[in-house]
């Protein structure tokens, strides 16, 4: 799912817990019950059971649940089978697995790649 050199869980919202308000963390964030709020952090996951009402900005995320707003990830997006998106997505990557819902819009931008034209010892006299 991620990285080995990923952050560890720093937040989570269990199941029976709804939180109103905004979510500001280093690490990863994951969230099983109700969020009406805006996350930020360096990984989210929502779980199949959990609804966000706001926009999530993320290195990546993983939507299990339902989403209603925009998701702006640098790295990943991935809408499991279970998973809604009421919304706009803005990554590099987009994954949806068969099953998902996705209504809204996408835009994928590429990193740009870092070119460094050497020069050969020749072109330098």
């Amino acid at each position: 799912m991620f990285h080995k050199n990923t952050e560890k869980l720093e937040s989570l919202v269990g199941s029976n817990s709804s939180f109103k308000g905004n979510i500001d963390s280093k690490g990863t964030v994951r969230i099983d019950g109700s969020i009406d709020g805006n996350i930020h952090a360096d990984w989210v996951v929502i779980g199949e059971k959990a609804a966000v009402l706001g926009d999530i900005v993320s290195r990546g995320i993983i939507v299990g649940g339902r989403v209603d707003g925009n998701l702006h990830a640098k790295e990943i997006v991935e809408i499991r089978n279970k998973g809604q998106v009421h919304g706009e997505v803005h990554t590099s990557k987009l994954t949806i697995i068969e099953g998902a819902i996705f209504e809204g819009r996408s835009s994928m931008q590429k990193e740009e790649s870092k070119v460094v034209e050497l020069l050969s010892k020749e072109k330098i006299k």
